[in-house]
């Protein structure tokens, strides 16, 4: 072969080698481009949460991003998640992305399954159709799925409860959870978490009352919806022991109220009173079947640790100042009550 003929050869299989990088070097930008070019786009907001419910397909991924119109190139984030093989392997949770975020960080995350821990906070808790409802708003589990598993007396019979007052299961605290817990793993949790609180000392304390725990967070959601004052929440503890001790009604005019269920009542009177239902300690000696608001551990402890006085009776004071009046005797009581009334009447409170 000829020197000219070489050299056209070669100069030939230079060209091509030349095409091929400058052909290999576009795609490779590309290929860069699609990975780890920013493609989340969330306007004026730096992070975003996402939620991919139990059960979502690559397809739902899809509708949930193009909905939130969340990226830049539809197209390039399809390629980066079949590369990567996410399509098959979609995890359900709540994930939080950050704006200009890549496709290759994207698909990772969700890949991951990495979600972000919601805190849950539990508190002024009335019933359990609230408790649904402020669970619902945070975490996958629908409010309906909850309040049934709440009434079903199989389900809560497990956990040492009744329908009726298993909601002093769920101690008021702030708790964390992965967004697509179920309504049966989240119950699950706060039974541990009850069982946590209810230590060996608090449950040996109960019993030294004559109290079972129950019985205890019962009385404490009582003595919680009598005062917001901390500082006497142990003498009126005391005075409801005293009474229960005694066998005397209680007469708690906010087990009245939330035997009505409303919960606008300022103040009591006979046709209240009459309310037949077993919440009206009015009516019925001993405790409520449940409680009638969730009490703070806080309110737990005052009723375990309550005042030892000879208190039967306590009424608000006159000065409408949120404290009470205590008494020994009915007569007593009775002189205190009459101030209190005379105070509302005053101020025309109906």
């Amino acid at each position: 072969m000829s020197k000219k003929k070489k050299s056209v050869i070669f100069k030939v299989l230079i060209s091509v080698l030349f095409l091929i990088l400058i052909i290999g070097s576009i795609a490779f930008y590309k290929f860069y481009l699609m990975l780890y070019q920013p493609n989340v786009n969330l306007g004026d907001k730096k992070t975003a949460y996402i939620c991919i419910p139990t059960g979502s397909t690559y397809k739902d991924v899809l509708n949930i991003l193009d909905k939130n119109n969340y990226l830049e190139n539809k197209k390039s984030f399809e390629w980066t998640a079949d590369f990567k093989n996410y399509t098959d392997k979609v995890k359900p949770g709540k994930y939080l992305i950050k704006n200009s975020m890549s496709n290759n960080e994207l698909v990772g995350l969700l890949r991951s399954g990495k979600q972000e821990a919601v805190k849950l906070v539990i508190n002024n808790i009335r019933t359990k159709e609230q408790l649904a409802g402020k669970i619902s708003k945070q975490l996958e589990a629908d409010s309906l799925s909850i309040i049934n598993l709440l009434n079903n007396n199989l389900f809560v019979e497990k956990y040492g409860f009744s329908k009726e007052n298993i909601l002093v299961m769920f101690i008021p605290n702030t708790y964390e959870f992965y967004w697509n817990t179920s309504g049966e793993k989240f119950t699950e949790k706060m039974h541990k978490e009850y069982l946590r609180f209810w230590n060996e000392e608090r449950v040996d304390k109960a019993a030294n009352i004559g109290l079972t725990a129950i019985e205890v967070a019962v009385l404490a959601s009582i003595v919680q919806s009598e005062t917001t004052k901390k500082d006497e929440m142990s003498r009126i503890a005391g005075t409801y022991i005293n009474r229960l001790n005694k066998n005397m009604l209680l007469q708690a005019d906010p087990t009245v109220i939330f035997a009505l269920q409303d919960f606008t009542i300022k103040r009591l009177f006979s046709k209240h009173l009459a309310v037949d239902s077993p919440y009206n300690t009015y009516k019925y000696t001993g405790l409520p079947p449940g409680p009638i608001t969730l009490p703070e551990p806080t309110t737990i402890d005052k009723v375990l640790n309550y005042e030892k006085h000879d208190y039967l009776y306590f009424c608000a004071r006159e000065d409408l100042s949120g404290y009470h009046a205590f008494a020994k005797s009915f007569n007593e009581h009775s002189v205190n009550a009459r101030k209190f009334q005379k105070a509302l009447n005053k101020l025309n409170i109906r």
